[in-house]
């Protein structure tokens, strides 16, 4: 795998489901290909743009004989040395994190996991003759983020910790929280558009502004993917995610109707999370700004988006309301009622945390 995170999928198209991405450097044999797509003896498939093709080569095999784990600045790192970088994946559960290794054979006797703020216990079994599955059981039901990267051969994952609240030394409930808003569309990309053609790219990054506003009064450090209208791809803004590594990021944006639509029984805030590391957050945002405002709702989703998919922070995108819902329309361009929405955001946000530190 060539790419920083090669994505995988159940079948030959980005129609199938996506699996954990393969860290970069990631050696598999090719058992198939369809068009451009090459099957991965573990059963996942890329394309082949993300991969380099080495002919000839002993099919990737590897031992594992020992883990380790490390404390580094705001995160704890479990170390798995490993012959070659073999494929991954990872699933999230409640106070659980489960890695497994394809194409790997352990032979461990002895693993030391001393006292950490984040790990109570490590479990593994040989799931398969090739398939190594580790569990990690957490102190805690909320996880932070997670990254996966190969160091070598070693396979290094990465457990961010919670983050550093100065609260209980500050007056400020939200001091020393780092939090990403991400305002949607922007430039050429106008988004949904309202009765009178006015475009969702000025609400999302005029709402994004006053919750900033909001937040910043609250002691948060505030970061913006945009403050101005400029277009910002998917990736830039997924990429301001991974570098920043905030405690939380938001996307927030106005719904818009498929061709045929409802226009006037369609509207609500929604919620979406795409990681379980983000669902609590997903649905007390919701639960807090429909309660307090008395808002129409328009649910909670898990969804496959480009804003929910980083790992690396728990992220939700948010839909305030529709653009073209003739009631809802009316309190999205009227200024107090947006500045009631950003103070419920903040608010929610706030109450949050409280919570879950």
């Amino acid at each position: 795998v060539v790419a920083d995170a090669g994505v995988a999928r159940t079948g030959p198209g980005t129609d199938y489901s996506r699996l954990t991405p393969l860290p970069k450097g990631t050696r598999a044999s090719i058992t198939a290909k369809e068009g451009e797509w090459l099957r991965l003896d573990y059963g996942g498939w890329i394309n082949a743009k993300e991969a380099s093709i080495i002919p000839g080569v002993v099919p990737p095999r590897s031992l594992i004989r020992s883990v380790s784990a490390r404390q580094v600045a705001g995160a704890t790192e479990i170390v798995f040395p490993l012959q070659v970088p073999v494929p991954v994946s990872v699933q999230q559960g409640d106070r659980a994190l489960t890695l497994t290794l394809y194409n790997t054979t352990a032979q461990t006797d002895v693993i030391r996991l001393d006292d950490d703020p984040l790990i109570s216990r490590l479990d593994w079994q040989q799931t398969a003759p090739e398939q190594v599955q580790y569990t990690l059981n957490l102190k805690s039901a909320q996880q932070w983020g997670y990254r996966l990267r190969y160091d070598g051969t070693s396979l290094v994952l990465t457990l961010r910790h919670p983050p550093a609240s100065q609260a209980k030394q500050n007056a400020l409930p939200l001091a020393g929280i780092k939090i990403l808003l991400d305002p949607g569309h922007g430039g050429a990309e106008l988004g949904a558009k309202g009765p009178t053609g006015y475009p969702e790219k000025e609400i999302n990054l005029a709402i994004s502004k006053l919750v900033r506003d909001q937040l910043v009064a609250r002691g948060a450090t505030v970061y913006m993917t945009r403050e101005e209208d400029i277009e910002l791809s998917l990736g830039d803004r997924v990429a301001m995610i991974d570098k920043l590594e905030p405690a939380i990021a938001l996307s927030l944006h106005y719904n818009a109707l498929p061709d045929g639509g409802d226009a006037m029984n369609t509207q609500g805030f929604g919620a979406f999370w795409y990681h379980p590391q983000a669902h609590n957050l997903a649905v007390f945002l919701h639960n807090y700004v429909v309660n307090k405002l008395r808002r129409p709702s328009y649910g909670v989703y898990w969804n496959n988006l480009a804003l929910t998919r980083p790992t690396s922070a728990p992220s939700v995108l948010l839909e305030l309301g529709f653009m073209i819902n003739p009631t809802e329309f009316e309190w999205i361009v009227d200024p107090q009622a947006q500045r009631n929405l950003a103070a419920a955001i903040a608010e929610g946000i706030t109450e949050w945390f409280r919570e879950v530190q």
